[in-house]
């Protein structure tokens, strides 16, 4: 945009800084709304997430220096950061586990549509004259932003927040809300009150398991139990789950998905195209192979189960890196004459798309959101967020060092780091699918041992809930057999 570029002079220094101001904004809001969503609600918090974004929106939108620009977009990463990490939760929170993983990919869905809009826009407002062809972009992200903002006050709070807050009357309300049930219904139907005493069962163990642990000898909300609630993700009963929510995002940025996003032009030039509009086009066209290919996952990503698309996606992205690390290596020193090979790598890097957007794309923000339990679930999902911003702004660092240093060295590291995540998927990673969360425990072996599956039992014995199930079970067969 020859306004941008000619009206503010950036330093390279000034660029990066904008660069850099929003992931690093998205990484503070990301740890801020773990504390902020437990001490009050995943719809006020998103709500609140949202104000932020728009104010941070608006600033650029109407930006009269670069300083009010980077502020914008730090103020914009506030929100943005905390809205990566809220959403994932809530949506984990309310839906019931054969369709979660769908659900939690329709994200993704709507995060692939948004950079698609959001590039093509730029695209084709980048020749109006005046300021307009930068300002028309900035502005329309607070379209979204409003819609989200005004769009939750209509949603249920989450179930499972209230029942550990001791409000089962109004879980009882969501969840019916949640599940299309009338007031009446709520109250008569098994289902409804098996999953509402399964959610007061895990709650109960929780707080029964967590009762003698140091947390709650210090007042809640000061520094102190904040710290202590951090540091229990570190402990050997949690430990795995947050790896696996830290290790997911890193892995989930070290494929080099945004390195292709943030600077595609400049990769597509090392591949051997030229001209602007040639360059903007291929790189565009990566945005719509990932909003495709994230159609199938959607579809498919309960039925398969997250641990065989982790596995096929980290062998097709290692397998493109590699190939397009060969042909920069061999060709690049004269594109012209090997054209096919140029055009070979740009196929690869879509089939890379393709295989990122059915695995690590929606699958890097399922499962954080999944493997803790509801102690520890805000502030899991906040630190797995916030790693997936620190890697986004090492990748954002790093990628023009590695670029200018070897192109086919860049593919190979992101070869590497596919590899890697097909190992750690392989061996590490369980398999989650079709699983509650309230049974996510049996999964890890921990809430933690033998001791705590009997005082489960216990807890649910005591809520009534396996004399409820056998009194569904005896009216079910009595229904389909009578006398």
């Amino acid at each position: 945009m020859k306004d941008f570029i000619a009206r503010w002079h950036l330093s390279a220094w000034d660029t990066g800084l904008m660069t850099a101001s929003l992931e690093l904004g998205s990484l503070i809001g990301a740890l801020t709304a773990g504390v902020l969503t437990d001490k009050y609600s995943r719809r006020q918090s998103i709500t609140a997430a949202c104000t932020v974004f728009c104010v941070g929106s608006a600033l650029q939108f109407g930006a009269q220096s670069p300083i009010q620009l980077i502020l914008g977009r730090g103020t914009g990463g506030l929100g943005v950061g905390a809205l990566s990490m809220l959403s994932p939760l809530y949506m984990a929170e309310i839906s019931p586990p054969e369709v979660r993983g769908s659900l939690m990919a329709l994200e993704q869905f709507a995060i692939v549509l948004g950079a698609v809009l959001g590039f093509w826009t730029g695209f084709f407002t980048r020749d109006i004259e005046g300021s307009a062809s930068w300002r028309i972009p900035l502005g329309i992200q607070l379209i979204p932003g409003f819609l989200l903002g005004f769009g939750c006050l209509a949603l249920p709070p989450s179930p499972r927040l209230l029942v550990a807050q001791g409000r089962v009357d109004e879980a009882l309300r969501a969840l019916a809300k949640l599940r299309l049930r009338t007031a009446a219904e709520s109250a008569t139907d098994p289902l409804l009150q098996i999953e509402l005493l399964e959610m007061q069962a895990e709650a109960a163990l929780i707080e029964q398991t967590t009762g003698n642990d140091d947390m709650h000898t210090a007042k809640p909300g000061t520094l102190q139990a904040e710290l202590r609630a951090w540091g229990r993700l570190f402990e050997p009963q949690l430990l795995r789950r947050t790896l696996i929510g830290v290790v997911m995002m890193l892995f989930q940025q070290w494929s080099g998905i945004n390195a292709l996003l943030y600077y595609g032009p400049t990769l597509m030039r090392s591949l051997g195209l030229q001209g602007d509009s040639a360059t903007l086009m291929s790189a565009g066209g990566i945005g719509i192979v990932q909003f495709l290919a994230v159609l199938p996952a959607i579809a498919f990503i309960d039925r398969l189960g997250r641990r065989p698309l982790l596995r096929w996606g980290s062998t097709a992205m290692a397998l493109s890196h590699l190939l397009i690390a060969l042909l920069v290596w061999r060709y690049s020193t004269d594109w012209p004459t090997h054209w096919l090979a140029a055009w070979i790598s740009v196929g690869c890097v879509y089939t890379f798309t393709a295989a990122y957007g059915v695995s690590y794309g929606p699958i890097g923000w399922i499962l954080p959101s999944e493997v803790f339990p509801l102690s520890a679930r805000s502030k899991g999902v906040a630190l797995s967020t916030a790693s997936n911003w620190m890697n986004n702004f090492l990748i954002g660092l790093l990628t023009p060092v590695f670029m200018e240093h070897s192109p086919s060295g860049t593919f190979l590291v992101f070869a590497t780091a596919c590899s890697l995540g097909y190992l750690w998927s392989t061996y590490f990673v369980p398999e989650t699918a079709n699983i509650s969360l309230e049974e996510m425990d049996a999964v890890f072996g921990s809430s933690v041992g033998r001791e705590d599956v009997a005082l489960k039992q216990q807890i649910e014995a005591d809520l009534g809930l396996h004399d409820l199930v056998q009194r569904w079970a005896r009216e079910s067969t009595t229904a389909r057999h009578p006398d």
